[in-house]
């Protein structure tokens, strides 16, 4: 038997109220995190400005029921319409150490599937401020070397920045402008990228030689600092200038060690040497050291171009290239070129006949080719011409060219390429000449046109080449879309076989098989295609699908075929909870093949519902369909948009919350009979169970129940689960949280205990030195400073949470935070404000209570103040104020001589009429534990509260 404690729970009987609730979307953004301002610009813009490096936090409030799904977007900067995706199914879209890259519009979208999406966006503007650049010029026709008296100087400061900086130029200390020295000229260049402000220096003048310092500033915004950079112009300053140890060239073999020197001749201040590689970084191993770059053990991929560059913000950098060759050679090819004039693709006695040699060298020019015909050197005649640069092959190709070909032309012909006197291996190609030479043909083996495999199997294409010599075959795509190699290039193979590996179905399609012009006949390309059919599993709909139905209706279950290859259905099987299903009745014969399978339920009944499986087969593999009939009803829909669904009592800590839903689709299944209400505080493994009945529900019915004696701050898991004659429908959940209502004062009580985040409306002065922090004793700092600041909040309760003011630093003496209420209409000539203050600490500044009228603009003025050290205990004060208008109530806390000056409030409460005479009534005062007083808490009247036990339940 088991038995559970139901508490702190009381319901009330449910009612109902309205027909089709149902709402589209509705959005508005707010932002949490650490923004500078949030402003209106003059078009009516919400501008959100955030310095770099801080974190955005953006909030998409949204109404509307069902509630509604949010998703974040982005566009760039300016003109772009192109959304980029951030991180961002969620409410709150969050991005810690923002970038300036990341500014820009984001467009909060919300949707329910009623009406049309709400769409809202915002401006974020990422302020930042760079180090800025001083960098020293001189007129062209002015520069000689050094920076010497009556010539003009150009000092250039540059800074990238958001918003636009401010520029201020020094000499020494003394802050230069027009008015004050006519020698000198500030002004903004035109067409220069960033912020620029030129210093100009008319006529150096002994005076002029100086320190020079250019400050940057953004005026603070955002907490950003000035920043500044320094020159000194001395007569000695001249830009840089280089030499090289080494020719711009330098062609080395490879394997050798090579040192190339960048030497400074000229340039004060000193300048910076910095060595680059293009394209690409250094190779490994490379060393680069002031000046000197070395590379040990060169190969030939160490190529390129290697920049040495002097900087010292004096003209412009001093720049050397060496242009460094690794002698290197690959890809010997030969061509074989019958008689152009006559248009023949055949050698044929009596035509000429052109051979043509080349290799990729480096350096290309430097490759030398030398011919051989059956093993000697080649002879030079009137009918066999050698020649180099033919315009119409590759640049550095070699040609033996023969006239007027006679049967003793024919033999073997061998073409060496080398770099004489150089450690680089030679390369040769072989080309035989005879009557038995013939042009290239091309063809697809017998059968072997269309290749049909399976999706992950491999795949061979073959292509079958004829004649002599053989050349390579490439191979391509047909669809122009669609390349076998990223570069987009052929892909060569010797043999004329295409090897796929894994094939997928997007390589279906035909390929492309021709001869290449090289290593054979250079004529018109001979080519064939081939057919690849790649067969996949069949693809269904739906793969998973909810049925519902009431009892004792029909059912029909569909399973589509999408696609799949080959495109047809060979086999469908059904199941029922894994069992075989006998085959449903045949369709009849058709023009094409079924592309479904249907199953028909006569009745839905408890013993029918369950999943079932519909299995689609096309002779390569299977796809199914998987269907859960049943007649449970759909769970309910919780509705977010309750009015001040948290309801305080007035001399407890207890709270009711107003709970509100619809259900789902409630036509579809049975009728409802009531519903299972589970209400858990978390944390707590107990929960209070409850059935509540309901009459006939309506889609789009609000239905609300009231829940009671919850506890402050507590949240607490409901769980509502609705019943139809079938038996428990789908669950639906959510989480419950106090949250502090915010009303105008009235006649009743209007107590704020700040448990709930938005601290009934209360927020931060952005005038003031810090702010106010929220916190329990949970929560605190456990290395905060000791004897000062209170324990718990006035209820003695460690969940129970307090405002204080943190006085450690970087806080000094006479810092001040300001807590705002919301804004009040006056309805009466008195008001009492009441909170409970705990100031203890032997540096403990003052606490002070400000009224800011809104009846002639803000107008701030005290009405309590008290200061000093009072003690470990929480104390109570009573202030009568009457605004004449509509006004707001500040707590201003101001930080004492040091750290131990913690002031904390809670317990504020607001009330027409004039303040109880009586000031301070003992009753009311809460001594902390540790300072050797009685532990007293406040008077509070408790309300019965329903104390449930749930029956007896095994």
């Amino acid at each position: 038997m088991e038995v559970t404690c139901l508490l702190l729970l009381a319901l009330i009987p449910l009612h109902c109220q309205g027909q089709g609730v149902y709402a589209p979307a509705q959005a508005q953004i707010v932002h949490a995190g650490q923004a500078c301002v949030v402003k209106e610009d003059n078009i009516s813009e919400r501008v959100y400005t955030i310095r770099e490096g801080d974190t955005l936090v953006l909030q998409c409030l949204v109404t509307g029921h069902p509630r509604p799904q949010v998703r974040w977007t982005k566009t760039a900067g300016s003109a772009s319409d192109k959304f980029q995706e951030t991180s961002v199914f969620n409410e709150t879209l969050r991005i810690e150490r923002i970038a300036r890259t990341q500014g820009g519009r984001y467009y909060c979208k919300a949707e329910n599937g009623v009406g049309v999406p709400a769409i809202k966006s915002i401006r974020v503007d990422v302020q930042y401020l760079d180090e800025p650049v001083l960098t020293v010029h001189q007129t062209v026709s002015d520069v000689r070397g050094n920076f010497y008296q009556e010539k003009t100087v150009f000092l250039r400061c540059t800074v990238n920045s958001n918003p636009p900086a401010r520029f201020i130029w020094k000499r020494g200390l003394d802050t230069l402008s027009h008015s004050q020295d006519n020698g000198v000229d500030i002004y903004e260049p035109l067409y220069t990228q960033g912020e620029t402000k030129v210093l100009k220096l008319k006529n150096l003048r002994p005076q002029d030689y100086a320190s020079y310092t250019c400050q940057v500033s953004v005026r603070n915004v955002c907490g950003i600092p000035d920043k500044a950079v320094t020159f000194w112009l001395t007569n000695t300053t001249a830009p840089p200038a280089l030499k090289l140890s080494v020719n711009e060239t330098l062609v080395v073999n490879p394997g050798e060690n090579v040192t190339v020197q960048c030497l400074l001749t000229g340039g004060d201040p000193l300048p910076q040497l910095q060595w680059s590689h293009g394209p690409g970084p250094l190779p490994l191993g490379a060393l680069a050291q002031g000046g000197t770059l070395s590379i040990p053990s060169v190969q030939a991929q160490d190529s390129g171009y290697y920049n040495c560059t002097a900087t010292n913000n004096v003209g412009n950098p001093a720049k050397k290239t060496v242009n460094l060759l690794v002698r290197s050679m690959k890809n010997a090819t030969f061509q074989i070129t019958p008689d152009v004039i006559k248009e023949s693709e055949n050698i044929q006695l009596g035509q000429d006949l052109k051979l043509s040699c080349h290799v990729d060298a480096v350096p290309q020019e430097k490759v030398t080719y030398q011919w051989f015909k059956n093993g000697k050197p080649a002879r030079m005649s009137k009918r066999l011409l050698v020649t180099r640069n033919d315009p119409e092959l590759p640049a550095v190709t070699s040609s033996l060219e023969l006239i007027d070909l006679h049967f003793s032309d024919y033999g073997t012909y061998l073409c060496v390429a080398s770099f004489p006197g150089a450690p680089v291996p030679d390369l040769s190609v072989e080309v035989n000449i005879s009557s038995e030479t013939v042009p290239p043909t091309i063809s697809v083996p017998k059968g072997k046109a269309v290749v049909t495999v399976r999706e992950g199997s491999p795949a061979e294409l073959q292509c079958e080449v004829r004649g002599k010599p053989r050349p390579p075959v490439l191979w391509s795509r047909v669809d122009k879309d669609a390349a076998l190699l990223p570069s987009g290039l052929p892909l060569e193979t010797s043999d004329g076989k295409l090897r796929l590996e894994r094939v997928s179905r997007d390589m279906s399609g035909t390929y492309r098989c021709q001869t290449a012009r090289y290593n054979g006949f250079n004529v018109r390309p001979r080519e064939a295609q081939v057919q690849l059919n790649v067969q996949f599993p069949p693809e269904v709909e739906p793969s998973s699908q909810d049925v519902r139905q009431a009892l004792g209706r029909p059912v029909l279950l569909r399973c589509s075929l999408l696609r799949g290859s080959p495109q047809r259905i060979s086999s469908a099987v059904w199941r029922f909870k894994g069992q075989l299903l006998p085959l449903p009745p045949a369709v009849p014969v058709a023009a094409e093949a079924p592309d479904h399978s249907e199953l028909r339920l006569d009745a839905v009944t408890r013993d029918s519902s369950g999943s079932y499986e519909c299995s689609i087969s096309n002779d390569v593999g299977s796809a199914a369909c998987l269907f859960q009939v049943s007649a449970k009803a759909y769970s309910p829909e919780f509705y977010f948009d309750t009015p001040n669904p948290t309801r305080s009592h007035k001399l407890s800590k207890n709270y009711s919350y107003v709970l509100q839903w619809t259900q789902r689709e409630p036509d579809a299944v049975d009728p409802l009979l009531n519903y299972r209400l589970s209400v858990r505080q978390l944390n707590q493994q107990n929960a209070m169970v409850k059935a509540i009945p309901v009459r006939r529900v309506e889609k789009g019915q609000l239905l609300e129940y009231i829940l009671t004696d919850l506890r402050v701050p507590h949240s607490y898991e409901v769980r509502l689960t609705p019943y139809t004659t079938f038996g428990a429908g789908d669950t639906a959940s959510r989480i419950i949280h106090y949250t502090e209502p915010i009303n105008s004062p009235n006649l009743s009580d209007n107590t704020c205990h700040f448990e709930d985040e938005k601290i009934c409306g209360y927020t931060q002065d952005l005038t003031d030195n810090f702010d106010w922090t929220r916190q329990n004793a949970l929560t605190q700092n456990p290395k905060r400073s000791p004897n000062t600041g209170p324990p718990t909040d006035i209820s003695g309760t460690p969940e129970g949470y307090y405002m204080f003011i943190e006085t450690s630093r970087p806080r000094e003496l006479g810092d001040r935070a300001r807590l705002v209420s919301p804004l009040y209409n006056a309805s009466a000539k008195f008001y009492c404000v009441s909170f409970f203050y705990h100031m203890y600490g032997k540096h403990i500044g003052s606490l002070n209570l400000l009224v800011r009228s809104r009846n002639k603009g803000a107008l701030d003025t005290h009405a309590w103040s008290l200061s000093g050290n009072k003690g470990n205990v929480w104390q109570q004060a009573h202030v009568p104020i009457n605004p004449s208008g509509p006004f707001q109530i500040i707590f201003e806390g101001v930080r004492g001589s040091g750290y131990l000056g913690d002031i904390a409030i809670d317990d504020v409460t607001l009330k027409k009429g004039e303040c109880p005479r009586k000031q301070m009534d003992p009753n009311k005062v809460v001594v902390m534990p540790g300072s050797g007083a009685p532990w007293q808490s406040r008077p509070q009247l408790w309300g019965p509260m329903a104390i449930f036990l749930l029956a007896l339940q095994r």
